[in-house]
């Protein structure tokens, strides 16, 4: 299914012409932004393919490291350009996406195709608790920010800093986990069809859609604030919604397809552990990685992006936990993406 967003890569050239002959920023960005699409697709097949080299256990590293990089690509543009509010909005977005919205279809499709489709109740646990985990570490700085910085300004950037370290030593506790164990906690992999390329041939595309992703990222990134002011609509709700959809939404077919296929345990691996590839290792490397470009991001969340993250890990993990899924739980946690996006629109912000 993937395949089939190949055709957006017309829009490649015309944002990358439109960036030099002067054209609306509206349009350069979303030339931009449907040619990121596909070329994230096929930069997680080049992944994938590359992994397909290597054994299981550094097989699910590589997807488990690579599988959100073309969101931490836009997002590092993000914050060269300042726009650390659109950073912060965009992790939570792609949460709450592959929570809500990936989770919910593939559930709601796979249900309408196969009925009630059963998957392992103990990974699903699993990664509900490290997902439970993730969010505590999100909100924890967000909670006590404010009150540490009315006497240590310093303060609330050392939690933040010291948050992120913590968050990505749990991550690599979960990779050390899947080396011993064999199972994958929280790490998305084996979601594309492999066709057998050459080692040569899956780093040379790997490199090329990265450079790609990373000029029409800069093109995009620039044109973000010409085009929420246009359209009327907040930099937060770009990146709580369209930002995410940009970044993932080819990669996260292969969801659908898993539960079309009746693979609902590794659809939910895809989906879950997304989210917790985004909370533990995408933020937390972004907290680091602000630091060194001199624009510090702090992991400070407001009240309206923490009930959100709440509400959607806790639906999510009620329709994991009994090992079985059917259409209408889809559903349910579709309304409930619908309501929020409906929320955080009308939000002024």
């Amino acid at each position: 299914m993937t395949k089939y967003f190949n055709v957006l890569l017309i829009f490649a050239p015309l944002a990358i012409a439109g960036e030099f002959l002067g054209w609306s920023p509206t349009i350069v960005f979303w030339s931009a932004a449907l040619a990121v699409i596909p070329l994230a697709g096929i930069l997680g097949g080049a992944t994938e393919e590359l992994a397909a080299h290597t054994g299981p256990q550094l097989s699910g590293f590589l997807n488990g490291t690579l599988g959100n990089a073309a969101e931490l690509i836009i997002t590092i543009f993000a914050i060269k350009a300042g726009l650390l509010d659109l950073v912060k909005a965009s992790i939570t977005g792609s949460i709450l996406g592959n929570l809500l919205l990936v989770l919910g279809l593939s559930i709601l499709l796979g249900g309408v195709r196969h009925g009630v489709q059963k998957f392992d109740r103990t990974q699903a646990s699993v990664n509900a608790t490290m997902l439970f985990l993730a969010l505590i570490a999100l909100g924890i700085p967000s909670l006590f920010s404010h009150s540490i910085e009315v006497n240590n300004h310093a303060g609330v950037e050392y939690l933040s800093l010291g948050t992120a370290a913590v968050m990505i030593l749990i991550y690599a506790l979960s990779v050390v986990f899947s080396f011993q164990w064999g199972v994958e906690p929280g790490l998305a992999h084996e979601a594309h069809e492999v066709t057998g390329w050459s080692v040569r041939k899956a780093v040379a595309v790997l490199l090329v859609s990265t450079v790609f992703i990373a000029w029409l990222s800069e093109i995009l990134v620039g044109t973000v604030e010409h085009t929420t002011h246009a359209l009327g609509l907040s930099e937060f709700f770009v990146g709580i919604i369209i930002v995410p959809l940009i970044g993932n939404v080819a990669e996260h077919m292969v969801a659908v397809q898993a539960a079309l296929k009746n693979h609902m345990e590794l659809s939910m691996s895809v989906s879950i552990g997304s989210s917790l590839q985004v909370a533990l290792f995408v933020a937390p490397a972004l907290v680091f990685i602000s630091l060194l470009m001199g624009n510090p991001l702090t992991l400070e969340f407001d009240q309206f992006e923490l009930v959100a993250l709440g509400a959607a890990a806790l639906i999510a993990a009620s329709a994991a936990q009994d090992g079985e899924s059917n259409w209408l739980e889809g559903a349910q946690l579709l309304v409930v993406y619908v309501i929020i996006g409906l929320a955080f629109f009308y939000l002024p912000m």
